[in-house]
């Protein structure tokens, strides 16, 4: 009889899987599911998490849905069949390879969590999430740390413009500042964490929940080193049924992919009441006269950093499909 679950990790092969009963399963891919064609490496072995869901071929995920099956004498289960992924969160393949990596299936939102100070916010990068976020569809809130080290109101003042645009949790794990309504936002979802190394993301989790001892830093350092690589996220059940919530590794090279530059303007939420006003429908909001962005940046409807932002993303991306073509 098959079981449902969800994969927790992947490692040399071996996936953890949670069944929707609470188990944790280890399991292998089934050998009818692995591709017969392709899905190999750059040496020409064949990698084991390229499977065929349907009439898609797909490379396994964290946070894919999956059913388990055993063997007729009982022994070790196996990955029996990838159920069709509601979403997805993908980025650029690291190190500036050809194509892209799904990070985690099946998430409700991404949690982008930055600090107040030390290290210092840094909006290009904000934004870059955010956007990342937007290109997948995913719902993004934003979580600014460590509040306690300038103040809630010089906070507030800081990140105002984004509190236009998503949710805002202004936390601190030493003064236990913002934690029940973040708690709250977790409930019950699947959550991607992502952020830059040093926010204190591993802090504020274990102190949402205490007994979890999510070590975030050091899942986030380990990926990608040692014998065994650990394929994408972790991801993490909540206490009680709460939810999940994945570490996103390789956070330096997040990138940008499959994303055509001409659409951009619209992952930048405050930019789309201005789009119309433009005189010409390709404005790429930069040089061209009469253009409703530019327009409304100079009147203070459009934050000037967040446009700053969009310039340098609009030139990166011109780059890579330079680079494709």
């Amino acid at each position: 009889m098959a079981e449902r679950g969800i994969v927790l990790e992947g490692t040399g092969g071996v996936w953890r899987v949670r069944t929707d009963d609470g188990e944790t399963r280890e399991a292998s891919m089934r050998g009818r599911l692995k591709k017969a064609d392709g899905g190999r490496r750059a040496d020409g072995s064949r990698r084991r998490d390229t499977v065929r869901a349907g009439a898609e071929t797909v490379k396994l995920a964290v946070g894919d849905e999956v059913l388990l099956e055993r063997g007729d004498d009982g022994g070790a289960w196996a990955i029996a069949e990838i159920l069709p992924r509601r979403s997805r969160l993908a980025r650029r393949a690291p190190g500036g390879a050809y194509g892209e990596r799904v990070v985690v299936a099946n998430l409700d939102q991404v949690v982008v969590v930055f600090a107040a100070a030390q290290p210092e916010p840094h909006a290009g990068m904000i934004d870059r999430f955010l956007v990342i976020a937007e290109a997948n569809a995913l719902r993004p809130r934003l979580v600014v740390n460590k509040v306690e080290l300038v103040g809630e109101a010089a906070a507030r003042q800081r990140f105002a413009a984004y509190e236009r645009l998503y949710p805002v949790h202004y936390t601190s794990v030493r003064e236990a500042v913002g934690l029940d309504a973040l708690r709250d936002a977790l409930e019950g979802r699947i959550s991607a964490l992502s952020g830059p190394s040093g926010v204190g993301k591993s802090s504020l989790i274990n102190a949402l929940y205490p007994g979890l001892r999510l070590r975030v830093g050091e899942i986030s350092r380990s990926v990608n080193k040692g014998r065994h690589t650990t394929v994408g996220a972790l991801l993490t059940p909540l206490p009680a049924g709460a939810g999940f919530v994945a570490d996103t590794p390789g956070l330096r090279e997040v990138g940008l992919w499959g994303l055509p530059a001409a659409e951009l303007d619209m992952l930048f939420p405050e930019f789309r009441p201005f789009l119309d006003d433009c005189r010409f429908a390709d404005c790429t909001h930069r040089q061209e006269p009469d253009c409703g962005v530019r327009t409304a940046v100079a009147a203070g409807e459009v934050s000037a950093e967040r446009y700053e932002s969009y310039r340098k993303l609009r030139e990166e991306l011109e780059e890579l499909e330079t680079e494709v073509w």
